[in-house]
């Protein structure tokens, strides 16, 4: 909105001109939706205790997470809110890029959100139901896979890490492909998000990453220099990674622990899918797999714990999620937050080198 009503200003003074420079907006962005989410923080727990939205405990989980019983949940709300609104102030709003991925992050908290009410509203731990929610779910990503598929000039083709010369065409098999990216990516951050900030720390180092990639694919010369798929437009979306960072760290001031509030699913569903939207426009699907490493590990504790149970009738873990297994094990809950941050820091640096070594 700024970059719409300010740059014209340009042919009066000079100054406007900066208002062109995607780093610029970018920075802008991260501050504003960092203060808002800061102003907007103690106001929303406020009303989350009022309206009674705390969060409902499983009784089979670690006792320990008993005492968190009642703490206000959908706080991912102050995520969204504080994002969107500095991506709307600062990108260009013509780019389809930006309402493509913005439309799969409301889409994805809006049903994050109907879960989070169900459960509040009914008591217990049980939301709307799985296939209801996967269904919705595809619905969202597909429609944002198929938008995509049909904007001229937009590839089909996969950039393979390390290997410049590999980029499989996956033709009309891209459109479930990247329906599964952001589907599973959003899955994926719901799960880990068992910790207080054990999630949204990731989220924002993720973010942070994209941001980095999604002005690298948007800088031809940068991109031909670096042999990634260049993408004409895609650098808006630095814009958006940056609102997602500030829009994480203003949320982590209230979400570390002890957290004040939770994000809900309204926020891990809607974060995970911003993630698996941006990695498929930018062309990095296959990355987000390394970037998001934490969450790729969450879900594969998960599904060897599930698999193994069901054939061999004993667990691999002491508890899935693996940061419950960690918790049974006797570490403190902010020990295992801090590792897996540092373990989230270290996969984004891998991943950023693989823009070298191809």
């Amino acid at each position: 909105m700024l970059y719409h009503l300010l740059y014209p200003l340009v042919e009066y003074h000079t100054f406007f001109n900066v208002f062109r420079y995607i780093t610029f907006r970018t920075i802008y962005a991260i501050l504003t939706a960092l203060v808002l989410s800061l102003l907007l923080g103690p106001w929303l727990i406020r009303k989350l205790k009022d309206w009674h939205m705390g969060q409902k405990i499983r009784p089979y989980g670690p006792e320990r997470h008993l005492e968190k019983e009642g703490t206000p949940t959908m706080g991912g709300i102050l995520i969204l809110f504080a994002a969107g609104s500095a991506t709307i102030l600062w990108a260009d709003l013509t780019n389809l890029y930006i309402w493509v991925t913005l439309g799969t992050i409301v889409g994805f908290g809006a049903v994050g959100f109907w879960d989070d009410w169900r459960v509040v509203r009914s008591g217990s731990h049980r939301g709307i139901s799985g296939r209801v929610r996967l269904l919705l779910e595809v619905l969202i990503a597909g429609a944002a896979a198929l938008i995509l598929a049909q904007h001229p000039g937009f590839s089909t083709r996969l950039s393979v890490p390390f290997f410049k010369n590999v980029h499989p065409d996956l033709g009309p098999f891209y459109i479930p492909f990247a329906l599964f990216v952001i589907v599973g990516a959003a899955n994926a951050v719901n799960l880990t998000d068992g910790l207080d900030g054990l999630a949204i720390g990731p989220v924002t180092i993720a973010a942070g990453t994209y941001l980095l990639f999604t002005y690298i694919s948007g800088h031809i010369k940068i991109a031909h220099y670096l042999q990634i798929p260049y993408i004409p437009g895609v650098g808006e979306l630095t814009i958006l990674c940056g609102a997602l960072v500030g829009a994480g760290m203003g949320f982590l001031w209230y979400n570390a622990y002890p957290a004040e509030v939770f994000m809900g699913d309204v926020g891990s569903l809607s974060m995970g899918a911003a993630l698996g939207t941006v990695a498929v426009i930018t062309k990095h699907e296959i990355l987000l797999a390394i970037v998001g490493g934490i969450f790729v590990i969450e879900t594969l504790s998960v599904i060897f714990q599930v698999t193994s149970f069901r054939l061999r009738h004993k667990r691999i873990f002491r508890m899935a999620p693996i940061h419950h297994h960690f918790e049974m094990k006797g570490w403190a809950e902010p020990k295992i937050i801090v590792r897996f941050w540092i373990l989230s820091i270290f996969l984004a640096l891998l991943a950023v080198s693989t823009l070298k070594l191809r």
